[in-house]
């Protein structure tokens, strides 16, 4: 199924905007995992199963399992996710992004050998680093456009002076060009942090209803209020506001899953009530 209808069938059935990150740092794990061969993928399965409910997309960082020589681990997570709960989306954030013949093989490594139904990239080396991503016309392209983070503005916020952006910041001239020219099949999405709502909005009015995925709530200090005023659609959708460390570590006893369940609850509601 394309990446897009699973998206619009997970916002609609789980009536949820939640997507749920899933960043393992062994400290973080619950005491009674830590020594297990196996914690990460216990603990994250464990999560998945309790939330799955709850979200509208599952976002593995690729650094967390990459780091603790776990990307077989990866692999059976995502499988797990694909196995137990059929047409949950799940985003690979591995901000990808390099010259046309490795972007090849990185395209296959997030489809075929991780079977990640959408990933996150880098746009800044120009159309031809994410081309045999855009190919895979079944695939999200999530690319990078205002990030939640503060160095974000260093270069994301200059002035572009030309006669198609008129003036305009540079995230918007990625937002715009996305939008017209690289999103032929659809499949394109764009990250554009929280906890910049006001530039999040200016990034809406470019793109139309194209999706987006959403950082910085929680732990970076991102408004739920704001975000929602300013970036969904016309339906109440277009979103994927991620948490992770606020859901995946809600709790650190053996009721951790139970806890992240709960957090997942809040947070959808929250979001919700101001939706609606």
């Amino acid at each position: 199924m394309h990446f897009m209808q699973s998206l619009q069938q997970a916002w609609q059935r789980h009536d949820s905007l939640v997507c749920v990150g899933l960043d393992p740092e062994p400290a973080k794990l619950p005491a009674h995992l830590r020594d297990q061969p196996d914690a990460v993928f216990t603990f994250c399965a464990a999560i998945v199963d309790a939330t799955a409910d709850l979200a509208c997309a599952f976002k593995p960082q690729i650094a967390h399992f990459a780091a603790l020589r776990a990307e077989e681990a990866l692999e059976r997570l995502i499988a797990h996710i694909h196995d137990k709960h059929p047409g949950m989306p799940v985003i690979l954030d591995a901000k990808r992004g390099d010259i046309g013949s490795t972007a090849q093989h990185y395209a296959s490594e997030a489809f075929d050998r991780y079977q990640a139904d959408a990933v996150t990239l880098n746009p800044y080396l120009g159309r031809d680093s994410v081309q045999p991503f855009l190919d895979r016309a079944d695939k999200g392209v999530i690319l990078l456009c205002r990030t939640s983070n503060p160095g974000g503005a260093d270069f994301q916020n200059l002035i572009v002076q030309d006669e198609v952006s008129a003036g305009r910041p540079l995230y918007q001239r990625v937002a715009a060009t996305i939008a017209r020219e690289w999103n032929d099949h659809g499949n394109c999405a764009l990250v554009t942090g929280a906890t910049y709502p006001e530039e999040l909005g200016q990034v809406r009015q470019l793109i139309g209803t194209m999706p987006l995925l959403v950082p910085g709530i929680g732990a970076q200090g991102g408004d739920i209020k704001a975000v929602l005023h300013h970036g969904r659609t016309p339906d109440g959708t277009g979103l994927m506001i991620n948490s992770s460390r606020g859901i995946i570590y809600a709790g650190s006893g053996e009721d951790f899953a139970q806890a992240a369940r709960a957090a997942a609850l809040e947070l959808r509601d929250t979001i919700n009530a101001w939706r609606r």
